[in-house]
């Protein structure tokens, strides 16, 4: 138990030694995610269209 306590503490202490992000940057961030992920299945949707259009040719 003494371990445990000790840890505790320990990590309460780095976490007050950490540089948290203000609301703006944690802003960007989430926006910079969330373009990143549309223009990935955007890319992806187009390639399995297109890949789907070629194989359905050759199959068919």
């Amino acid at each position: 138990m003494k371990r445990l306590f000790s840890f505790l503490r320990e990590a309460k202490a780095e976490l007050k030694k950490v540089t948290w992000p203000g609301k703006q940057q944690i802003w960007h961030s989430t926006l910079i995610v969330i373009v990143f992920t549309l223009l990935v299945s955007i890319y992806l949707g187009v390639i399995d269209m297109v890949l789907t259009a070629v194989l359905s040719a050759v199959f068919s």
